[in-house]
């Protein structure tokens, strides 16, 4: 069964796409969820050890950015949105770093200093020579328990406050314990109330191991493995199982739309009412980086649709932004102007 690319029906040109991406500055959006700092560690190669044989490397610089939740939000900030973070990190450096790094572009004042965890943080060592790109050769993860109880319900309440004057929100779960779907419903049940006819907030979740719990949400953004993973499914080039397994996680989660990220393969877009929209990678395949990128689609995703585009059109937009930060290397954003500039280059404008 080969795979088609799929226009629907009332997409918007280039001049649309762009239109939409000029209204996020216009959106207002919480990012909840796990946040890791994301640390790399830079060296050139400067001989085989004669203890064992491995690379010495000659240490150059060290670099922390936000990751997990922390990148979504830097990707939404990055593209103009208003955002506020809601998240736990430890009353340590990496924490202090994490912080003041998204301090620069979102408002942190719901972010959770706390002394009986550390920050999570994900440490990757990059060599290469001095005039050649660097590339990764291990990652070490410093994995933290999960935050007290107390600290979800503070958390909790803080979601609801956000959700007051928010267009959507954005559950970031990478697993290391703080968010989890019975705090983003209590958090939209007590918000509810206050909200009166002002319309509900749109509610985007990226789960890596329990995407399945967050029955009721807007959408999800799952890649092809996870999707493999939560329903026991094998995809590959398969796409009636792609089909099949986009149409049960529709009436699984009961969502508008999900969003499945398939690597060099593209996307492809699942509505109740509306044929599959599959889409062709944009850019090159012979990508540099994939780290966050699921981060750049779901933040895309959730301000295209905040910002009033159909689920299709943000589809698009975040197949654009994909492709633009696979690009890059390490834990990277896009900005608004990349995204307009490869939308008008895809239209040949």
């Amino acid at each position: 069964m080969r795979m088609r690319k799929t226009m629907p029906a009332g997409s918007r040109g280039a001049r649309g796409l762009a239109e939409i991406v000029r209204r996020f500055r216009r959106v207002r959006i919480a990012v909840v969820g796990d946040l890791i700092a994301d640390e790399f560690i830079y060296g050139q190669v400067a001989r085989v050890s004669r203890e064992a044989p491995v690379l010495i490397l000659q240490y150059a610089a060290t670099e922390v950015v936000p990751g997990g939740a922390g990148n979504a939000a830097s990707n939404a900030a990055a593209l103009g949105a208003r955002v506020r973070v809601v998240g736990v990190v430890g009353r340590d450096a990496s924490g202090a770093r994490l912080v003041k790094a998204l301090a620069s572009r979102a408002d942190v004042g719901s972010i959770a200093r706390v002394t009986s965890q550390a920050t999570p943080v994900k440490t990757r060592i990059l060599a290469g020579g001095e005039h050649s790109a660097k590339q990764q050769i291990v990652r070490i993860d410093r994995a933290t328990g999960a935050p007290r109880e107390s600290t979800r319900r503070h958390a909790a309440a803080a979601l609801a406050r956000a959700l007051e004057t928010v267009d959507a929100v954005i559950v970031s779960d990478y697993g290391a314990g703080f968010v989890s779907p019975s705090m983003v419903r209590t958090a939209l049940e007590v918000s509810a109330p206050r909200r009166g006819r002002r319309r509900a907030p749109l509610v985007f979740v990226d789960s890596r191991y329990r995407m399945l719990e967050y029955a009721g949400v807007t959408a999800v953004t799952p890649n092809e493995s996870e999707v493999e993973a939560q329903l026991g499914v094998t995809i590959g080039d398969d796409l009636a199982a792609l089909e099949r397994a986009g149409r049960l996680l529709l009436v699984r989660l009961r969502a508008q739309a999900v969003l499945v990220t398939r690597g060099s393969r593209g996307m492809a877009l699942f509505q109740p009412t509306a044929p599959t929209v599959h889409l062709p990678i944009v850019g090159s395949d012979e990508i540099a980086d994939v780290t966050g990128a699921g981060d750049t689609v779901i933040a895309t995703f959730a301000l295209a649709a905040a910002a009033g585009a159909t689920f299709a059109d943000a589809a698009r937009l975040a197949n654009h932004a994909g492709g633009i930060v696979v690009m890059k290397r390490g834990t990277a954003t896009v900005s608004a102007k990349e995204l307009i500039a490869s939308v008008r280059a895809a239209a040949g404008r």
